[in-house]
């Protein structure tokens, strides 16, 4: 399986959906206070835009930083079983 076609299984697999919702839950909400606070706590304006993109952006990065952890491990595994073994030195008293 080729590195890009690992990349839409991989972001749906092992807990990294779980994982990048709660980043976003947690980072969107505080970053929405920041931003909209304001509307957000008194009765303004709220845009609904910037309140999902709030959202969206941190559940992204969570989820290319898990991604490309799994498959810079996956590639550093396969490394490790292509190289083949150290060949052994024997010395002899000849």
């Amino acid at each position: 399986m080729t590195r890009w076609s690992q990349i839409p299984w991989l972001c749906v697999s092992e807990g990294i959906p779980k994982r990048s919702l709660l980043v976003a839950i947690l980072v969107g909400t505080v970053l929405n206070l920041i931003n909209q606070g304001d509307a957000l706590l008194r009765d303004g304006h709220v845009d609904l835009l910037k309140a999902a993109l709030t959202y969206a952006v941190p559940y992204c990065v969570a989820t290319y930083g898990a991604v490309s952890y799994r498959l810079r491990l996956d590639e550093s595994r396969r490394e490790v079983r292509e190289t083949p073994p150290a060949r052994e030195t024997r010395w002899r008293n000849e």
